[in-house]
């Protein structure tokens, strides 16, 4: 599956995946509005077994047949993705 990869500009480290350029006006208005502007970024071949940098390609594509659009979201405030606890 192509998909064209967009960040937000109101959402630190937040990128919305879609399989065409269409797919953007038929977002919901409460999402499009969250996003603000978006930037096009790149454009990727998203193949079964291929790992992005949160989710797999798998999963990626599956929401976007399911939703039209997937959503990557930074990871949580204070939690990095490798995180230790320290004593």
């Amino acid at each position: 599956m192509n998909c064209i990869v967009y960040k937000s500009s109101r959402k630190a480290d937040t990128y919305l995946f879609v399989a065409d350029e269409d797919a953007l006006s038929t977002l919901p208005e409460a999402l499009a509005g969250l996003l603000g502007r978006l930037e096009r970024v790149m454009e990727i071949e998203l193949v079964e077994g291929r790992t992005l940098a949160s989710a797999s390609a798998a999963e990626v594509m599956r929401q976007i047949d399911a939703n039209g659009y997937y959503l990557q979201l930074p990871p949580s405030a204070g939690y990095p993705l490798d995180h230790r606890v320290v004593n």
